[in-house]
């Protein structure tokens, strides 16, 4: 019986106050308003930072290795900050900094990521613990300690998904593991932070250029990983020649400019989907559209498909009010 009430008192809570819920806290352009961007070194990071340090923003830029802070420096309204979101010291010590720097901090984007490709059967408990510690606990850790100069900015809070948060299939299993987490971040923080006053959204980015690919790939043959033999050896060669592309995919300039939306728009999105063509958004539309049919197909309370039209045409109209 209590559990059910629990059960009840949760679902109340996510009806009352759920995403849906949150306030626009919209005031008119940056004004040299402080963002912290972590993984800024490269790829979307890079490409957020520059974008918010142009739009006006001054961003505090998070990076681990020295010539990657010295390159950050370079960039007009950027300070860099020693941030491995791994390390509790080196995120209690940007706290310190962004504190020091006296501007406050209205925006956080979570962006430090890794890439992790292979079968789960075959994944190292070490290498499942990584990818979680960067992805899942990075955000929680640098969005905890960070929160009360959000707070107290009444600001916003961004964190970089992945159309892996939605889908996953064959092989994509620990990296989707750890972006479907963020979907859950997602929503029960922006949820919580209603009545604070702070926005929170979640970037949703399809295929762009990025050197995490690369960075897998040294990782892997750090640690001297081998499929020879395996019965996905075929599949993990695929993989190999999916990772070294990423580098050419197209700049991911939609993804800075949705960074920048989200911090900026009078009523934020909670989701921002950037992909780089239709095809990658039918995927991810699709898909969706399947997991509903799955979990509505032979239950017991199931939906007519007007009943679903119905909860379409309300999702779509509530999507488009933002409410």
């Amino acid at each position: 019986m209590a559990r059910r009430v629990l059960l009840l008192f949760v679902l109340l809570l996510a009806v009352v106050a759920g995403p849906e819920a949150r306030p626009a806290s919209a005031q008119a352009g940056p004004s040299q308003r402080a963002v912290l961007v972590t993984g800024a070194s490269s790829g979307l990071g890079r490409k957020i930072t520059e974008r918010l340090a142009a739009g006006g923003y001054f961003v505090y830029a998070g990076a681990r290795k020295a010539q990657d802070l010295e390159a950050l420096n370079a960039i007009p309204n950027v300070q860099s900050v020693r941030l491995d979101v791994t390390v509790p010291a080196d995120i209690a010590a940007a706290v310190e900094t962004v504190r020091k720097g006296g501007r406050g901090l209205y925006g956080l984007v979570n962006n430090a990521g890794v890439l992790l490709i292979e079968p789960l059967i075959e994944t190292d408990e070490e290498d499942l613990r990584f990818i979680f510690d960067v992805n899942v606990m990075g955000p929680y850790r640098v969005t905890k300690a960070f929160s009360p100069l959000i707070i107290e900015s009444k600001g916003r809070i961004v964190t970089t998904g992945s159309l892996s948060g939605t889908l996953s299939g064959s092989l994509s299993g620990p990296y989707s593991m750890s972006k479907h987490a963020i979907e859950a971040f997602t929503d029960a923080l922006a949820a919580e932070m209603t009545r604070f006053g702070v926005s929170v959204s979640v970037l949703e980015p399809g295929n762009y250029r990025s050197e995490i690919g690369q960075s897998l790939l040294a990782r892997m043959n750090a640690r001297g990983k081998s499929f020879v033999g395996s019965p996905y050896e075929e599949d993990m060669k695929r993989v190999e020649a999916f990772a070294r592309g990423i580098a050419t995919d197209p700049e991911p300039d939609d993804v800075a400019d949705a960074a920048y939306a989200a911090l900026t728009d009078a009523n934020p999105k909670l989701r921002y989907l950037v992909v780089p063509n239709q095809g990658q958004a039918r995927v991810t539309i699709a898909g969706l559209f399947r997991r509903v049919a799955q979990l509505n197909d032979g239950q017991k309370y199931s939906f007519s498909r007007d009943s679903l039209v119905a909860m379409l045409d309300q999702a779509l109209a509530q999507a488009g009010g933002r409410r």
